[in-house]
């Protein structure tokens, strides 16, 4: 609104008679301002957020407020009302006489500076006061006070007005937006079988439908529910809208989405990915059979050996993949997706543990063939050092070969065998030096 009065229109009487110089100044200026005031008036009168908070079906804090500010308002062009017939009576005293007498004069200072506008009755009925104290019937202002007044008023009536409508401009559209997206997955949700009461993203679908219709109604019809002002600013509309709630339902659906995207690629790869389970299912069962067997040889072929039982293969996995098919069959996408992830998970799974099994069980082979071929491997060594023929090496070395390759084999006493053999060939291929020889050669 107006910049409000210089210091020679603050309040309190006239301390001095203005000169004409000085009366035509504050009346250009007073002019100035009241063009300002009436300029912002008829903006407010006419902004968007007015109309709108003026036809709507207010509830809440936004309905309290509007109360108030509507009252606010009516105070406003009232007091314009009462500086406009001020400034018009004094510009009309002033346009009697060219050269103005000091009678003259005194009266216009006194209308200028002084407290020439009185408000009474009806026009401060139930008015708002800034301050928070009780109205009074009758005030008398100056003109400046006037316009500070009114420009106190006018910049609280704004900032709600622009509140609600920053309010109602961001968050009623974006809603709109978010809801159409909702119908558009509540229908691809419901193609593939995600629906209430049989899908948990079906019920969150639902939770979301009824926020964002609560939501918008509340936003309708309590903007200021939903306004956040500006930390420490005293601009009008210094905020913004809290979109709390909305940023909620809006992860809340693209979860969801997320969740319909997943079913809808398992329709797609469903045959696949059932094939792969079966394959690594066949695979397992496989590995254990080969471990039940080989533990039937360890246990025929090693003495005094703790083997490990076998289990056999899962059924619980293989009623589960059973069930999967039945899902694909009957296109119950939205229960193959989660089972599909689990059971690739368990297959794994259980392939792993079969091949530990296997690895567990055939442990005792795998000793037994370390030192087979350890025995081996000295026996070629001692030959190429031409002492295969070395009594005490063939005595050695059958006895282990006769403890390594016989049923059942102790593992603990055929070990201890090679180990014979072994300090036996390193012995043996000691070389051997000459004593010391004198300066003459001889030994």
């Amino acid at each position: 609104m107006g910049a409000g009065p210089s210091p020679s229109s603050t309040g309190g009487p006239p301390e001095q008679v203005m000169d004409r110089d000085e009366v035509d100044r504050a009346l250009a200026r007073l002019g100035a301002e009241h063009e300002a005031v009436e300029t912002s008036l008829l903006a407010l009168q006419d902004h968007a957020g007015r109309r709108l908070l003026e036809g709507a079906g207010l509830t809440g804090v936004t309905k309290e407020r509007w109360a108030s500010t509507e009252q606010s308002i009516s105070l406003l062009w009232a007091y314009f009302d009462a500086y406009t017939a001020a400034l018009e009576s004094a510009r009309e005293l002033r346009a009697r006489r060219r050269w103005l007498g000091r009678e003259d004069l005194v009266e216009l200072t006194e209308r200028l500076r002084g407290e020439s506008v009185t408000l009474s009755g009806a026009a401060l009925h139930n008015a708002p006061t800034l301050a928070g104290g009780p109205a009074r019937l009758t005030e008398r202002f100056t003109l400046g006070e006037l316009v500070n007044r009114m420009n106190e008023l006018y910049a609280h009536s704004l900032d709600l007005v622009v509140a609600a409508d920053a309010v109602w401009s961001a968050l009623p559209a974006r809603i709109d937006l978010l809801a159409a997206e909702l119908h558009r997955t509540r229908g691809l949700a419901h193609s593939v079988g995600v629906r209430p009461g049989e899908h948990p993203s079906g019920d969150d679908l639902e939770s979301i439908t009824a926020e964002l219709t609560d939501l918008r109604a509340q936003v309708i019809s309590d903007p200021l529910a939903f306004w956040v002002p500006a930390p420490g600013s005293s601009a009008p509309g210094g905020g913004r809208p809290d979109t709390g709630r909305y940023d909620r339902a809006a992860r809340a659906l693209e979860d969801v989405r997320r969740e319909i995207d997943a079913v809808l690629t398992v329709r797609q790869d469903a045959e696949q990915r059932l094939v792969r389970l079966r394959d690594v299912l066949s695979r397992a069962d496989r590995t254990l059979a080969e471990a039940r067997s080989a533990r039937g040889e360890v246990l025929a072929k090693i003495a005094a050996s703790e083997v490990p039982a076998v289990s056999g293969p899962s059924i619980a996995l293989q009623e589960q993949l059973a069930t999967a098919a039945e899902y694909r069959r009957h296109a119950q996408w939205h229960r193959l997706s989660p089972l599909l992830e689990s059971l690739e998970q368990k297959a794994e799974d259980e392939l792993l543990r079969a091949r530990e099994s296997l690895t567990a069980v055939t442990a005792p082979l795998a000793v037994r063939a370390e030192l087979r071929g350890r025995l081996d491997a000295y026996k070629a060594k001692v030959a190429r050092h031409g002492m295969a023929e070395d009594p005490l090496l063939i005595e050695r070395y059958d006895a282990a070969r006769r403890m390594l390759w016989s049923a059942p084999c102790d593992l603990r006493v055929a070990e201890e065998a090679v180990l014979r053999y072994q300090r036996a060939a390193a012995d043996a291929l000691v070389p051997r030096h000459p004593g010391p020889v004198d300066q003459k050669g001889e030994s």
